[in-house]
């Protein structure tokens, strides 16, 4: 009986202790993240999947922004493919017929004419060409850049035997011999390794162009892959008690990307645009004035599907 007691009081121990250490460390990081906000991001809400499987949803406060982002490891029964519409759709439109857990808002198109300016290509064939969008080929302001505009980066799915694969590539890039192109949707520029925004003809300091508003906080979304292979979506929505001085430059984002420990990185359509569906939850990235939600119909959008 002496022996059970000291075992009892033993684990009694060990329990408090470990409540303290647990306590200690969630004040350490509480306190972290106050004195270096832009550094360490702090995660206020996570819904905790039951299933490891599933993708997992975060959301990190940051002084100027909320960002919210979803994972899907490598090897999961989810993929995340590419959804398209020949007219404008609202977001959650898409990936209604293939049951999406997540989806988030894709390429650029011209609102007047509902046109892409973004290539996708679904099942290995080009759905939505830029070619065909006369405002885009035909505008004089724009031919200078249009090699770079037609052969802008984009996300990739690899069908590789027994393996999917993702990567980001310009659209001209070869396929992996061992690998078949299936999905791809057209964004830009690409925010890592490098930023490509002159490249790619969004940016021309010599003449002041900046199509995108590069170092302007706005409502921002874009899709990465981690070292070990996780797709991550990102969403970076405006705050709605500061709605015009809020979101992220793409500067902004390509460091925040660079904390999670994101490689390979591309930017997608922002402003209002930018919207993220998360288990039929929308959030969306741009607010008016007054701070309410703007949503946008939009031509494409990237789903995360079983």
């Amino acid at each position: 009986m002496k022996r059970l007691w000291i075992a009892s009081l033993a684990i009694f121990a060990c329990g408090s202790l470990g409540l303290w250490f647990v306590h200690s460390l969630l004040s350490s990081i509480s306190a972290s993240s106050q004195a270096t906000p832009a550094q360490q991001p702090t995660v206020f809400a996570s819904p905790s999947p039951t299933v490891e499987d599933i993708p997992k949803y975060q959301v990190y406060s940051l002084p100027n922004s909320e960002i919210h982002t979803v994972t899907i490891a490598p090897n999961s029964r989810f993929k995340v493919s590419i959804s398209f519409s020949p007219t404008l759709e609202p977001l959650g439109q898409f990936g209604k017929s293939q049951n999406a857990i997540a989806v988030l808002n894709g390429g650029f198109f011209d609102p007047k004419n509902e046109k892409t300016t973004s290539y996708v290509t679904k099942n290995g064939k080009v759905v939505l060409d830029p070619k065909k969008n006369d405002r885009l080929i035909e505008n004089p302001n724009l031919q200078p850049y249009l090699p770079k505009i037609l052969d802008r980066s984009e996300f990739r799915q690899y069908d590789c035997g027994e393996k999917t694969q993702y990567a980001i590539a310009p659209h001209s890039a070869e396929v992996p011999s061992s690998c078949k192109l299936v999905d791809a949707i057209g964004g830009g520029p690409q925010l890592l390794p490098r930023l490509t925004a002159q490249a790619e003809g969004f940016v021309d300091e010599q003449v002041g162009r900046d199509s995108i508003g590069v170092t302007q906080r706005n409502a921002r979304s874009a899709i990465g892959i981690l070292k070990d292979g996780s797709v991550i979506l990102v969403m970076a929505a405006q705050k709605p008690e500061a709605p015009q001085n809020s979101g992220m430059s793409v500067q902004a984002m390509t460091s925040f990307l660079q904390r999670l420990g994101v490689e390979q990185a591309l930017n997608l359509d922002g402003g209002s645009s930018s919207a993220l569906i998360y288990q039929d939850q929308t959030f969306y990235g741009k607010v008016d004035k007054d701070g309410k939600p703007v949503p946008r119909a939009i031509k494409s959008a990237v789903i995360v599907h079983e």
